[in-house]
């Protein structure tokens, strides 16, 4: 793959520095078990379709976490805006008991819907992505119940931040895994067709 089917170097050498600082801080701060945040694994994913252009992982990751950061934004910005928090889930960036690091990176919510915007318009988006996020999901959820429940990764336990006792957790971790591609992944493939599509920026299957 030539260089200029490649992100510009600039952005290849930035992300990966941001994303050595991001790493290194939430280690030590909060525990490698955070980075099974589906919007952290993002991030992981992101880094390896930067430097390698794959059309395919950036797709996936748009698919995976453009609504989900959406509504980050949309909590932080009804706080400080509003006062209070209209969906819930970022509480911990208005925490001062938080490390101050640990909310600065952490507005990486801001800006990478942005990038992988941009990265689907120039690379294309392919229509397999949904099912690769789903995979990924449909890996990470298990592995997220096993975890401890106050850390509720990625809301397998309380989503939105209030208590589920409506079923078991296993039954609803079960639920989450065809819940996510049909409220998350599909709704927002098929807008990202449509746009891009009109653009001729669909990949051809």
């Amino acid at each position: 793959m030539s260089e200029r089917s490649k992100p510009p170097t600039w952005l290849r050498l930035g992300y990966t520095l941001w994303f050595v600082a991001w790493v290194a801080a939430y280690w030590q701060l909060v525990g490698p078990v955070n980075f099974l945040w589906l919007c952290d694994i993002a991030n992981f994913v992101i880094l390896i379709a930067i430097w390698s252009g794959s059309s395919l992982l950036f797709s996936s990751q748009a698919v995976g976490v453009l609504i989900i950061q959406l509504v980050w934004v949309v909590d932080v910005l009804g706080r400080l805006l509003l006062g209070f928090h209209p969906v819930g889930g970022t509480e911990y960036m208005f925490d001062p008991a938080e490390p101050s690091l640990v909310r600065v990176l952490s507005t990486f919510h801001l800006w990478v819907p942005i990038l992988l915007l941009w990265a689907v318009y120039r690379f294309g988006y392919d229509r397999q992505a949904w099912k690769l996020q789903s995979l990924i999901a449909w890996t990470v959820l298990p592995l997220s119940l096993l975890t401890d429940p106050e850390l509720n990764l990625n809301w397998i336990w309380r989503p939105f931040g209030v208590e589920q006792t409506l079923v078991p957790p296993a039954l609803y971790m079960v639920v989450c895994l065809f819940l996510y591609p049909l409220v998350l992944y599909w709704p927002t493939h098929k807008l990202l067709t449509i746009w891009l599509g009109r653009r001729g920026r669909v990949l051809p299957d």
